[in-house]
């Protein structure tokens, strides 16, 4: 099992061995440690709970306090995979690791939560074309149109309308690990990752 947890800030361009500039993902990454094995016989599932990040003491509870330690910010649980061995015997509580588990050219999964964007309408949230701009039309440029019925009389369960739309839990595979700096606690992942700036992401190997 390969994971850690980061925030994203920004996104750059890496030129690789051949000269190909590829769009890359900033991800700042600060040394974890595991606060939690979990195992069947205690929790009833195997996971790995781990905390990052820092903040004031005063803004954590002393019953977290007690649990992870001294101003710990992020925590996320990892649990093995389907496909992976299930085997946490490397790992203790209070084992830390950095950017260092990965190395470049690694194929990742990304979860993070996306942007978001508010109330939006039909046009914009699904990618409805709208009404027509001539025959007696009017106003109805971005309207979603009929949405009932006629047999049963009623909206149908699922109809695609306006509402929410983002701050939803999107997770992308098959990027790849550009580069690794664990001095500056940085990872480098190829393409574009969800959320804005300062998003915490789950970055795990596939």
């Amino acid at each position: 099992m390969k994971f850690i947890i980061g925030t994203k800030a920004g996104m750059t361009q890496v030129f690789d061995e051949n000269g190909v500039c590829k769009a890359a993902t900033i991800l700042k990454v600060a040394p974890a440690k595991v606060s939690q094995v979990k195992s069947v016989e205690t929790d009833g599932y195997v996971a790995l709970q781990i905390a990052t990040g820092s903040q004031k003491d005063h803004r954590v509870a002393k019953a977290q306090m007690g649990h992870f330690g001294s101003g710990v910010k992020f925590v996320k649980e990892f649990r093995p995979t389907v496909n992976e061995t299930v085997d946490l015997s490397g790992f203790a509580k209070d084992t830390a690791f950095d950017a260092s588990v990965f190395t470049p050219g690694d194929l990742i999964a990304v979860s993070a939560i996306s942007k978001g964007k508010g109330f939006q309408g039909v046009v914009k949230r699904h990618g409805f074309a709208g009404g027509r701009r001539t025959h007696g039309q009017k106003h109805s440029e971005r309207e979603p149109g009929s949405i009932g019925s006629t047999g049963l009389n009623r909206v149908m369960k699922g109809t695609r309308m306006a509402g929410r739309m983002g701050s939803d839990t999107v997770t992308i595979k098959n990027l790849r690990v550009l580069q690794v700096n664990p001095a500056e606690n940085v990872l480098l992942v190829s393409g574009a990752i969800p959320g804005r700036k300062g998003t915490l992401v789950e970055v795990r190997g596939i």
